[in-house]
């Protein structure tokens, strides 16, 4: 497996600089600012990801606003008890996107954000407190405990909110492969946790968070 610094020197040669590397990087929160923000922020932003997936971002952002007043700001507590009747209703309100599956998915993830409020004592608890060398860990909760968290749905939530993680986009997934690491886009488990593991020999070799180290396997590639 390459040497992350070679990796970088790679990356640097395909986009000029290292200062030009350096301005496509995505934030990362630090964990005090995960922990300080409160749980209808991040359920709005879950539910965010999921009505962006196979949509324009734009298009659900400039709606959002509409979304966050049908929804009681989502607060989780008030929407866990949303009953049919009242789905269907916004399902008939035109400033939202009406999508049966994705409206259908609030109330089943609002009882995740409680469950993991309850048990971490927050949401930002639970982004700041998951060990660092298994990201994909919290992939795989929020496919096996939330709706309509599947694919790429996990990775896309915590970069939005700027929790630290890698994402399996095709130029990464190439670069991993090129590394010998996988064969085919990590949609298992096992191949999952086969570049989580070269991601944490890169973190430790560089002390870069995964999500740039991400960004600079891109690089390599595209």
């Amino acid at each position: 497996m390459t040497p992350f610094k070679d990796l970088l020197a790679l990356a640097v040669n395909r986009k000029g600089s290292l200062k030009a590397i350096k301005a496509e990087l995505p934030g990362v929160a630090d964990a005090g600012l995960l922990r300080n923000r409160d749980d209808a922020f991040y359920f709005s932003a879950l539910t965010r990801r999921i009505f962006r997936a196979g949509l324009k971002h734009s298009l659900v952002d400039n709606k959002w606003p509409a979304f966050e007043d049908a929804f009681f700001g989502f607060d989780p507590e008030k929407l866990v008890l949303m009953p049919d009747s009242m789905l269907d209703e916004r399902m008939q309100d035109t400033r939202l996107i009406r999508h049966w599956g994705k409206m259908k998915a609030i109330r089943h993830n609002a009882q995740l954000v409680l469950d993991l409020a309850e048990e971490y004592g927050s949401v930002g608890n639970w982004l700041a407190d998951w060990p660092a060398d298994d990201t994909v860990g919290m992939w795989l909760l929020l496919k096996k405990r939330g709706k309509q968290l599947g694919g790429n749905s996990g990775a896309a939530f915590l970069r939005m909110v700027g929790r630290d993680t890698w994402y399996p986009t095709g130029d990464v997934i190439a670069a991993l492969k090129a590394q010998n690491i996988i064969d085919k886009p990590p949609a298992s488990q096992r191949d999952q946790r086969s570049a989580q593991a070269a991601f944490n020999v890169w973190q430790q070799e560089s002390g870069w968070p995964q999500a740039h180290i991400s960004k600079v396997l891109a690089f390599t590639i595209g």
